[in-house]
C-alpha cells in the first residue's frame, strides 16, 4: 500500500483469497476501517462483488466508479463514487484469488505502465496466497450472540412475524446454513406449524424449499455477506410438512444486524386483499353500494355512495321511495318505471337520473338494483349500487360535438383538395400539347397523387425561347396542399418570365433562389434547369438539389454526372454549377421529380439504378417511352410525378 499503491493515488486495498468452492476470504487489506475489515472477512460462493467480478476477466476489471456498477464491495460506503481494480492473481495457470485497489475519487483510464504495475502486484499476492492457509477458527463467531438478543427484543415489538438467523459453520469454518434463533409473537408459519417447531430448527430443516425458485436462502446469504438489506414483494413461501408442500405469498424483508439478521414476512391475508381491490375499483368506476332492508328500514350504504350523493357519512342514508325527491323532475317518469319493476314486479330494474346533491351539483346517475326474497317468497331486501355516468354522459354529448364539427371540417378539405387540385390541372395537365420543333422530339407527363390530401407541388415546363433555345425543367416545392401548389405557380412563371433574358441555367436557378427565399413565404424547393441548343445539339444545365437527367444512348442509360447546386430558398444568395453534354442523333434526355423513383424501403442510390434499368431499351416513340416509365415505375410513396424527355433527331 505505502511503496507501490499510494503513489497511484490507491487510498485501500485488499487481498482476497480463492477457496475451492468459490468463496472469497479476504486475507489482508489496508485503507479499510477494522469494522469493515470484519464484516466482510468472508464472502460465500455466488455472491457477486467486485472481487469475484475480478476473477472471470483475466485482464481484471477497471472500474470508473463503484456507484454505476451497482456491485457491493469492502468500502463501499467509505469511498462511494471512487474508482476500483480487481486484477486475478495466478501462477502456473491457477488462480488464487484477487488483488482489489480502491480509489477515493472516479479512475480514469490508465496508461500501460500502471496496468503493468498493478499486474506484476497481482503474481506477488499469487506466490504468498499459494501457501497461504486461513488461521485456525477463521470466519467462525462465537456461541455468544449480544446483537442477537438485542435483535429479539426488536423482532418482539413488530406486528409482522419475525425471525431471527445466526449463521451456522461447518466443520471447515465455512457458513453452511442459519439457525433460526427466536421468532416472535406474531410469527405465522405458511403451514401452520406452532413457534415452538420452527424455533431453534435450521433454516434449510424447517423450510428445505427456500432454497429452490424462491432462492430466498440464497438472499440471506448475501445480505449477511454484504450487509445490504434484500426487501421483496409477493414472494412465494412454501414449507413441505409431511412431503406435502403448502405455500402462501408474502412481503419479504431481509436486513443484517451486527451477526444476525432479521427476517420479517408478511402473509396476504387473501380476504383482505380482495377488499382492498374491491374497495379501489368502486373508486375508480364511481360506484357505491347499497342495501334496504323494507321489513325493518334498515338501509347501508358504503362511503362512496355518501359521496356520491354529497351527504356527509353521519347523515341518514335515502330510502328508494324518496329517491324522485332528489331526482330533476323530468326523471320523475323513469324513476317511478324503475320502482314499479323492482318493488312490484320485484324484478332487477336498472335507471338513468340526474341526481340534484345538496350542494348545487347535478350529477347524471344510474341506480341498478335486485331483490331478495325471502323463503315464503317475500320482499325481504332490496341490493343495488349507483355509477356516477357524468363523465360518460358528457363525453357522449362532446362526440356528438365532435362528430358534427369533423363532418363541416372534412367538407372544407374535400372543397379546398378539388380547388387544388383544379389549380394544379390548369397549369400542368397529365398530358401537355407537344413542342413542334425539326429535328427534336419533346413530351411531357405529370402524374398526380392519387390521395387527394397529398397534392403537392411537382412542376415541369417545356417552352422555346424567343433566341430559339428551349427551356426544360422540372421542379418539387416541399410540402403538400394548396400552399405548395400555389409556390409552385410563383416559382414556374417566375422561371419563364427569367428565361427571356437570356441567362444560362445557373444563373436563372440563382435568381429562382432569391424569389424562392423571398417572395414565397420562405418555401423550399428542388428543380433542373437546361437550355437545349437545337443548332449544336448541345444541353447547358445546372441542378438545384435535385436528382441528375438520365442520358439514354442506344441500349444503354446512364445518370449524367452530378454539379453542385443547393435546394432553392435555403439561403438568400446562392452559385449554382453548370455542366453541358454534346447529344447525338436518337439520344434521349429525361428529367423527372422523385415521386418517379422513390421507395419506403430503398436508398435513392438503389431506386435510380432500378430506373437505369426501366429506362433501357428505348421504345418506338418518345411519348411511348414516357408512358412506359410511368406504367413501370415502381415508386410506392403515392407522390406526384413529373416527366419531361427530349429525343434528338
Amino acid at each position: 500500500m505505502e511503496q507501490a499503491l499510494r503513489p497511484l493515488g490507491a487510498v485501500a486495498v485488499a487481498i482476497w483469497a480463492a477457496g475451492y468452492d468459490g468463496s472469497l476470504t479476504l486475507a489482508g487489506s489496508a485503507g479499510f476501517s477494522p469494522a469493515e475489515a470484519t464484516r466482510w472477512r468472508y464472502v460465500p460462493p455466488d455472491v457477486a462483488t467486485v472481487a469475484r467480478s475480478g476473477l472471470t476477466e483475466r485482464a481484471g476489471q477497471w472500474i470508473t466508479s463503484l456507484a454505476d456498477t451497482g456491485l457491493p464491495s469492502v468500502g463501499r460506503h467509505q469511498y462511494p463514487d471512487g474508482g476500483r481494480v480487481a486484477v486475478p492473481a495466478g501462477t502456473g495457470g491457477r488462480l488464487h484469488g484477487v488483488l482489489e485497489i480502491a480509489w477515493p475519487a472516479p479512475l480514469m483510464p490508465q496508461p500501460p505502465q500502471v496496468v503493468r504495475q498493478v499486474e506484476a502486484l497481482a503474481e506477488l499476492c499469487a506466490h504468498t496466497l499459494e501457501s497461504y492457509t486461513p488461521p485456525n477458527g477463521a470466519g467462525q463467531q462465537p456461541r455468544v450472540l449480544p446483537d442477537a438478543v438485542e435483535l429479539m427484543d426488536l423482532a418482539d415489538g413488530l406486528y409482522d412475524p419475525a425471525l431471527v438467523l445466526v449463521p451456522h459453520l461447518d466443520a471447515d469454518g465455512h457458513l453452511a446454513d442459519f439457525r433460526i434463533q427466536h421468532v416472535n409473537e406474531s410469527f405465522m408459519d405458511p403451514a401452520g406449524r406452532p413457534r415452538a417447531v420452527v424455533s431453534g430448527a435450521l433454516l434449510l430443516e424447517a423450510y428445505p424449499l427456500a432454497a429452490g425458485d424462491s432462492e430466498l436462502f440464497r438472499h440471506v446469504e448475501r445480505v449477511y455477506a454484504t450487509g445490504e438489506p434484500f426487501r421483496a414483494r409477493r414472494m412465494n413461501l412454501t414449507a413441505l410438512v409431511d412431503q406435502v408442500a403448502l405455500s402462501a405469498v408474502a412481503d419479504i424483508s431481509v436486513s443484517r444486524h451486527g451477526n444476525a439478521v432479521l427476517l420479517i414476512w408478511r402473509i396476504e391475508d387473501e380476504t383482505a386483499r380482495l377488499a382492498s381491490l374491491l374497495q379501489h375499483a368502486q373508486r375508480l368506476g364511481r360506484i357505491g353500494g347499497f342495501e334496504e332492508n323494507l321489513l325493518t328500514g334498515e338501509i347501508t350504504w358504503n362511503g362512496q355512495l355518501f359521496d356520491l350523493y354529497g351527504r356527509p357519512r353521519t347523515s341518514t342514508p335515502v330510502r328508494l321511495e324518496e329517491l324522485a325527491a332528489h331526482a330533476h323532475p323530468d326523471d320523475a317518469v323513469a324513476i317511478g318505471r324503475f320502482l314499479r319493476t323492482l318493488l312490484h314486479h320485484r324484478r332487477p330494474a336498472s335507471a338513468a337520473f340526474r341526481l340534484q346533491r345538496p350542494d348545487g351539483v347535478t350529477r347524471h346517475v344510474r341506480v341498478v338494483a335486485e331483490p331478495v326474497l325471502d323463503t315464503d317468497d317475500r320482499l325481504l331486501v332490496v341490493r343495488g349500487a349507483y355509477q356516477d355516468i357524468s363523465a360518460q354522459h358528457w363525453t357522449e354529448v362532446a362526440l356528438a360535438a365532435t362528430r358534427d364539427q369533423l363532418a363541416h371540417t372534412e367538407q372544407q378539405a374535400i372543397e379546398r383538395n378539388r380547388l387544388t387540385l383544379q389549380l394544379q390541372h390548369a397549369i400542368m395537365p397529365p398530358a401537355q400539347t407537344p413542342l413542334k420543333m425539326p429535328e427534336l422530339q419533346v413530351a411531357v407527363r405529370y402524374r398526380p397523387a392519387e390521395t387527394e390530401q397529398l397534392v403537392g407541388g411537382d412542376w415541369y415546363d417545356a417552352v422555346r425561347l424567343p433566341n430559339g433555345l428551349v427551356l426544360l425543367c422540372v421542379g418539387d416545392v416541399a410540402g403538400h396542399g394548396i400552399e405548395a401548389a400555389t409556390s409552385m405557380v410563383v416559382l414556374r412563371n417566375a422561371l419563364r418570365g427569367l428565361a427571356v433574358t437570356g441567362a444560362g441555367p445557373g444563373q436563372l436557378l440563382s435568381w429562382l433562389n432569391i424569389v424562392a427565399h423571398h417572395l414565397t413565404g420562405g418555401v423550399t424547393a428542388t428543380a433542373v434547369c437546361g437550355l437545349y441548343d437545337p443548332a449544336r445539339r448541345t444541353l447547358r444545365w445546372a441542378r438545384a438539389g435535385h436528382l441528375p437527367p438520365v442520358l439514354v444512348r442506344g441500349v444503354r442509360a446512364e445518370r449524367l454526372p452530378l454539379v453542385r447546386g443547393m435546394l432553392l430558398g435555403a439561403v438568400a444568395e446562392a452559385a449554382y454549377e453548370e455542366a453541358e453534354v454534346q447529344l447525338a442523333g436518337e439520344d434521349t434526355l429525361l428529367m423527372y421529380t422523385d415521386g418517379l423513383i422513390e421507395r419506403r424501403d430503398r436508398s435513392v442510390e438503389e431506386a435510380l439504378d432500378q430506373l437505369l434499368t426501366t429506362v433501357s431499351p428505348t421504345p418506338t416513340t418518345l411519348d411511348q417511352h414516357l408512358d412506359r416509365l410511368l406504367t413501370y415505375s415502381r415508386s410506392d410513396t403515392d407522390d406526384d410525378t413529373c416527366l419531361v424527355g427530349i429525343r434528338v433527331g
